[in-house]
Order: C-alpha cells, then structure tokens, then sequence
C-alpha cells in the first residue's frame, strides 16, 4: 500500500499541476493562524520556480484519506496541538508513503508539537540541520540556514528534521516563523527584505520536496 502511495505522489509532481494544502489538527490550536501565508507562497514559487502549484489552498485533516493527495502539508499554530492514534497513524502512512510535513512555529506550538510528533514516529528524534544541508542551497542560498524572520525569545533560528530510512519527511522551522513572513505586508508589517527571504527560503523547501533536493 505504501508503494501505491509514494507512486501516486510522485505522479501528482508528474503532471506538473498540485497544491500545497494547510494541515487542520484537534487540540485548540489555531491551525487557521496565517490565511495569506500559502497563498502568497504557492504565488511566488509560481513565478521564481517555474511551478505549477494550484492557487487555491485546501485544508485537509490530519486524519483524512485526502491528505494522500496533496505532495506538501504545512502546519503552524500558537497552541496546543492533540492528535488522536488513528490521526497519528495517517500522518506517518502519509509521510512513510511519500509526503511531506512543514512546521512553522507561530510562536507557542513548540511544547505541543514535540509529543505529538513523536506519537506519529516515536522512533525517531529531531535533527538540526547543518547549515551545508541541500535544503538551505536550493534555487536561493542561506549560507546560515534560516533567515531570523520574527523575534519570539530572541534566539536564533533552528531548522529540525525527522528523517525516515534517509529521506526528510518533516521540516520544523523554529524561531523562526517563516509562514509569518509570507503572510501579506501589512499583517505584521514586516519589511520587503524580510518577506522576501521568508518567501526565498519557502520556495527552496518547496523544490528540495519536489525537485528531489537530496539529502
């Protein structure tokens, strides 16, 4: 079944047309937090990759038989985060069978989306990525790996991995808060450079997921 997965996955990047869709979890977390962000990021690697990403943004449910459907799910949120065994379960068929998961910590889902991922992979720990990694030398360079978009605790931003059989199948912007900095200019009032390389650094996971970016 996970080879039919991984196969129809990769069949959705061979038509050339798909969509990244935004993950809705349980818990009380606002899921919803950043309605601009997708939109405007599919928008910008449409037109500085070549993509050909669907404009709308679904929602899908982590439990949900269409999230085998989507290549990418991106995930954000300030609070608590629960997802039932069934719903941890699909997760990681779905990440197993070919998908992707990306985080962005909106500032307070860190305690939460910690045990839950480890409910879907309780095998694996998170990795930071070295800054060499391909993720952060795609079509735009981050020498430094993430660029530091919004303050939270003031640390420096940290890019964690869960890699499965040598594949990355989640990505954890923390510290960070790219889908922040991809939401439209005057919902935080971010500048123009600081957008722009949140936008920069959301479009080379995008073609390291789909271009095959190696790891």
């Amino acid at each position: 079944m996970l080879a039919v997965l991984l196969l129809a996955i990769s069949g959705l990047h061979a038509q050339g047309t798909y969509s990244i869709a935004l993950l809705k979890y349980n818990g009380g977390g606002d899921w919803y937090a950043n309605p601009t962000s997708l939109p405007n990021l599919v928008k910008y690697c449409n037109a500085q990759l070549g993509t050909n990403i669907r404009p709308d943004v679904p929602t899908v449910e982590v439990g949900s038989p269409d999230l085998f459907n989507y290549p990418i799910v991106h995930m954000t949120g300030h609070g608590n985060v629960v997802f039932s065994a069934s719903e941890a379960e699909n997760l990681r068929n779905y990440l197993i069978g070919g998908g992707f998961l990306e985080i962005s910590d909106n500032y307070g889902m860190d305690p939460f989306i910690r045990p839950m991922m480890l409910h879907v992979f309780p095998e694996l720990e998170w990795v930071e990525l070295p800054f060499a990694h391909p993720i952060y030398h795609q079509q735009f360079d981050f020498p430094n790996g993430l660029p530091k978009i919004h303050e939270h605790n003031g640390l420096p931003p940290r890019g964690y991995a869960l890699i499965w059989e040598g594949r990355v199948v989640c990505f954890y912007d923390y510290e960070c808060d790219l889908g922040d900095g991809w939401e439209d200019p005057d919902v935080h009032g971010d500048s123009e450079a600081i957008r722009t390389k949140a936008l920069q650094m959301g479009a080379n996971i995008v073609r390291y997921v789909l271009g095959g970016g190696g790891d």
